[in-house]
């Protein structure tokens, strides 16, 4: 069974595509630099000013996104992971099927390959996510992100661009 799934997956495809993995490899390698430099400069929850709209301040996140069930008693950790992993595979395997001239959605699948595997290893690692951007408009604070949330959402936003607008152009063609 597993033997026919990973032959249709791989079935005709060039793995010349996984050379876009060096952009999901530049999202990790950024990501962790600077949660080290968080960790090690920062103190947890004291904010650092830096402009009127943006502060650096040191947070743990054991949910997801928006601290989505961060309160919980430590299965999500293993949740996460697993979807962080699942994710990442089939993106992989997407990101092989796909035709040379996709590099727009070859970037966007790369990108958020990069910010999975960049948060997976704070999950495996210390069973949290690390955060320290934090952008606000007043008293009104944006929830905490990193540099691997940052390449998961330019990621999924150049992915809604590709199927709202480069698929219609795709599909106009044929």
């Amino acid at each position: 069974m597993f033997k026919n799934l990973w032959q249709q997956a791989f079935e005709g495809t060039q793995t010349t595509r996984l050379k876009w993995l060096w952009l999901s490899a530049l999202a990790i390698a950024l990501d962790f630099a600077t949660k080290q430099m968080a960790q090690h400069f920062l103190q947890f929850a004291q904010p650092v000013y830096v402009l009127p709209v943006f502060d650096l301040t040191l947070l743990y996140n054991k949910g997801a996104a928006f601290s989505f069930l961060a309160s919980e008693s430590g299965w999500q950790r293993w949740f996460f992971t697993a979807i962080a992993i699942s994710v990442s595979g089939v993106m992989t395997v997407w990101l092989m099927k796909l035709k040379p001239d996709e590099k727009w959605l070859a970037a966007a699948i790369a990108l958020v390959i990069g910010g999975a595997i960049g948060n997976l290893y704070d999950r495996i690692a210390y069973g949290h996510v690390v955060d320290f951007i934090h952008v606000h408009w007043g008293e009104h604070y944006f929830p905490a992100f990193n540099i691997a949330d940052s390449a998961i959402t330019l990621g999924a936003g150049m992915l809604i661009i590709d199927s709202l607008i480069f698929s219609r152009k795709k599909t106009e063609a044929e």
